[in-house]
């Protein structure tokens, strides 16, 4: 399990009794955290939680949302025409797909919705990238810094990623006031102790 920073650690680990590291902040961090980890013990599962911004109404203030794809939504290029993904410049790639199998279970069993969860290096603080990224990423739910660097870590390594996202904030315009940080890290240890039986479960398979 990796998150960005202790709270989000402490959150998760109340309610989940696994290994919970915190990585640090941003996919480069949360790449390098994960793949030390995993080049030092065997993990059947990645997962990547902490909290994020939801995309309104899609993922309220409070929610749990599950990703079923972990997109980076800003490698790539600005050109003329508008962003072009790292993939359609013929190398790279932008995404990785969780189980989805595991997905839908902990959709069930948490009632979060499952949808993209994109990584992002800046976060974004308007509201005409707020709708850029939901334009080009029609079922993104949620924005976070870190997913995308550690699903890489997972593929190097050969193992499966989850990412897991309690929304404090809306994404659009920046209103830092308006943040609910300690609903959102209640809804993750509260999330937390409901899936833990399905990630046991599926590990046994």
């Amino acid at each position: 399990m990796a998150t960005a920073v202790p709270a989000e650690r402490d959150a998760v680990a109340r309610a989940f009794p696994g290994d919970v590291l915190a990585v640090g902040v941003g996919p480069a961090r949360a790449a390098a955290g994960t793949a030390t980890a995993l080049a030092q013990a065997p993990y059947d599962l990645v997962i990547s939680a902490g909290i994020a911004g939801g995309f309104a109404p899609y993922a309220p203030v409070g929610s749990l949302v599950v990703a079923d794809e972990i997109t980076a939504a800003d490698l790539g290029a600005e050109t003329p025409d508008g962003f072009v993904p790292v993939t359609e410049l013929g190398f790279g790639t932008v995404t990785h797909r969780p189980p989805a199998d595991l997905v839908r279970e902990i959709a069930t069993a948490t009632g979060a919705p499952a949808g993209a969860v994109l990584t992002v290096s800046t976060v974004t603080g308007t509201a005409t990238r707020a709708a850029a990224l939901r334009e080009r990423h029609p079922t993104a739910l949620a924005e976070a810094m870190e997913g995308f660097g550690a699903a890489e870590a997972a593929a190097a390594h050969g193992v499966p990623v989850l990412e897991i996202r309690a929304v404090s904030n809306p994404v659009g315009p920046r209103d830092r006031a308006s943040w609910r940080i300690a609903d959102a890290l209640a809804a993750l240890t509260e999330g937390f102790g409901k899936l833990t039986p399905v990630l046991e479960s599926w590990k046994s398979v």
